[in-house]
């Protein structure tokens, strides 16, 4: 379901493959959606992750995690519940779209908040995907939405509140 490319070697000896696969796989079952959906992720560094910050969000920074939803599902109104997603195709799985994770980013976070690094890329794996589903944290009532089912789907996983 998640077909990755590792373009930073630091990747390569923490797992990132299992880890966004059930990452992205709980959080799409926690939300009784069909497991076999489609997303495409990067596992990157800080420098590949700045230019796409820059071309896409016009931000010359670094950062952890983005995210590209392959369509608008987002909820009509205010901590409401985004729309489903849908195959282009019948008996097809839907794709989501995008996520990238920049590692120096994601390590010196995990490292200043004194969690293990898989507690926080699971973290923000599961954020990506809530992203591309169309839950976002621009308003209160959806952040508090957002924040509550990552709480959730990371408690199911075995990790603790990152809030």
């Amino acid at each position: 379901m998640v077909d990755i490319v590792i373009e930073a070697e630091a990747w390569e000896a923490h797992g990132v493959p299992e880890l966004a696969e059930r990452a992205a796989r709980n959080t799409l079952a926690h939300l009784g959606l069909p497991e076999d959906a489609e997303i495409a992720l990067l596992a990157t560094d800080d420098a590949r992750i700045a230019v796409l910050n820059a071309d896409f969000r016009a931000k010359e920074a670094a950062t952890n995690v983005l995210s590209w939803p392959a369509g608008d599902l987002s909820a009509e109104e205010p901590g409401g519940f985004p729309a489903h997603p849908v195959a282009d195709f019948p008996g097809e799985p839907a794709f989501l779209g995008d996520i990238a994770l920049a590692f120096e980013t994601c390590a010196r976070e995990a490292e200043a908040a004194q969690r293990p690094f898989e507690a926080h890329v699971t973290h923000l794996v599961v954020h990506g995907v809530l992203h591309l589903l169309g839950y976002d944290h621009i308003c209160d009532k959806d952040a508090l939405l957002m924040e509550r089912l990552e709480v959730e789907i990371l408690g199911e996983l075995g990790f603790p509140d990152p809030y």
